[in-house]
């Protein structure tokens, strides 16, 4: 049988995963993300999708960041009436995660005009929709089709998706993970299907620094305590603030480090890590162990839970060396903003940066150097230290994105390279076909292809 594929987002971009495909007598999209790295992306994300919503009759998600959930209630208001599927902790992430980003939405559309997606009751609709499913359990869709869902490593509850039909299957990677992470196991790889969608954030990049993460991690505190500064992690939500809070917990546990001041100063993460609490059976069994010795691995002393706005702006008044961890982790924005005005013009403070800067995102202009910028409307002169810890990305890198297809895609007809830089994609493509002999593209944005599935 022939199947249409359609790239309608995370195509010559990280983020806006959204991709469609046409089996015949059924329609699913697998992911349906925000465009993200830039406030003005609201306007592509407020178009109509390259697909009629009331025609699709499955969404497959593999996992609950922005990138991959963002535009779901929008699918929903614009007419989705079909069944949502995930593992149950991706579905419970994306309650508090589509919550928040409806906040911020309504917040940047009172202060810059821009619109907002959708309303709480397209959330609740969505949800109402939305069902659970286990790793590897064999789930049946319309028109003959199997979905299931492989654990992938890299946030909680995230999964790769395979889809079979007869005997062929396409596999869609989501966000590979790296290795090691701090709380998941490795990738399970998928093997012997017929077609990959696959990301490719880091597919030209190494990460240098996964071994010695823990160690910098380390220098850094010690620094900041030598200096009686402040340290600054804007830290994603979800999985990075929860990897760095057990890093850090085990540095002060085992004594490599004394306890300073440390505040979580995001509500969306303290939820999320609430999430992480309550299901411990997804991490990796050492983490397990950890916990059953009886190790809080997301407490330590000093460490504190700031959940309003007024305990916030205590922050300041804190003196002598602290470690403040605050969202959004590419400084686009949340509460990490107000701190950067604080304190990027202070020499004894570091910015750490942990994970992927969006192109356009402030996060990436610090990345990149800058000396200046404007963060919310203010000019602040950047006289911090700017650091970047390469390897606690939660993404795999281009050694490990081309040993996933080396290990699963020997009789693979094609594998399609997204959810990228342009740069990355077209550089992992071309080690997939010099290293492994695979027929590799990296597919246009609104490309439609025909599958034989």
């Amino acid at each position: 049988m022939t199947s249409k594929l359609g790239f309608y987002g995370g195509v010559g971009s990280v983020t806006g995963a959204n991709f469609w495909l046409d089996t015949g007598g059924s329609q699913i999209v697998v992911d349906c993300g925000l465009v993200q790295g830039d406030r003005f992306d609201m306007e592509v994300n407020a178009e109509d999708f390259a697909f009629d919503p009331k025609a699709v009759n499955t969404l497959l998600v593999t996992h609950a960041h922005a990138d991959h959930i963002g535009r779901v209630p929008k699918l929903v208001r614009d007419g989705f009436s079909g069944k949502i599927y995930s593992t149950e902790p991706t579905r419970a992430l994306a309650d508090v995660m589509l919550r928040d980003a409806y906040r911020v939405m309504v917040y940047e559309s009172e202060r810059y005009g821009s619109p907002v997606l959708y309303d709480e009751a397209d959330i609740d609709q969505a949800l109402a929709l939305w069902n659970s499913v286990e790793y590897e359990e064999p789930l049946s869709l319309p028109d003959g089709v199997t979905a299931k869902f492989k654990d992938v490593g890299h946030i909680l509850g995230s999964a790769s998706i395979t889809l079979s039909r007869d005997d062929r299957s396409i596999v869609f990677s989501g966000d590979i993970g790296n290795v090691p992470q701090p709380l998941l196991d490795a990738p399970v790889v998928p093997v012997g299907y017929d077609y990959l969608v696959m990301e490719s954030v880091y597919g030209d990049r190494r990460h240098e620094e996964v071994k010695e993460r823990s160690d910098l991690l380390r220098h850094h505190i010690e620094d900041t305590i030598k200096k009686r500064g402040t340290l600054i992690i804007p830290a994603f939500s979800l999985e990075r603030t929860q990897g760095m809070l057990f890093e850090i917990n085990n540095l002060v546990e085992s004594g490599a480090i004394a306890p300073i001041p440390t505040f979580l100063d995001s509500p969306l993460a303290i939820a999320v890590t609430e999430i992480y609490r309550d299901r411990t059976n997804y991490l990796r069994r050492e983490v397990r162990e950890q916990i059953a010795n009886g190790d809080d691995i997301f407490d330590f002393p000093k460490l504190k839970f700031t959940r309003s706005a007024a305990d916030s702006a205590l922050i300041g008044k804190e003196k002598g060396a602290k470690i403040v961890i605050a969202g959004s982790g590419m400084s686009h924005g949340g509460r990490i903003l107000g701190h950067e005005q604080r304190y990027l013009e202070d020499p004894s403070t570091t910015l750490l940066l942990v994970g992927y800067q969006a192109v356009g995102s402030v996060g990436r202009r610090l990345q990149d150097g800058a000396k200046s910028l404007k963060i919310d409307g203010i000019k602040v002169k950047v006289k911090a230290k700017i650091a970047v810890i390469r390897g606690w990305s939660g993404h795999a890198d281009r050694d490990q994105l081309v040993d996933f297809v080396a290990q699963g895609g020997g009789k693979a007809k094609q594998v399609f390279v997204t959810m990228g830089e342009e740069r990355s994609s077209l550089f992992l493509v071309q080690r997939l076909r010099d290293y492994l002999g695979v027929n590799a593209v990296a597919p246009s944005a609104g490309e439609v292809v025909e599958i034989e599935f």
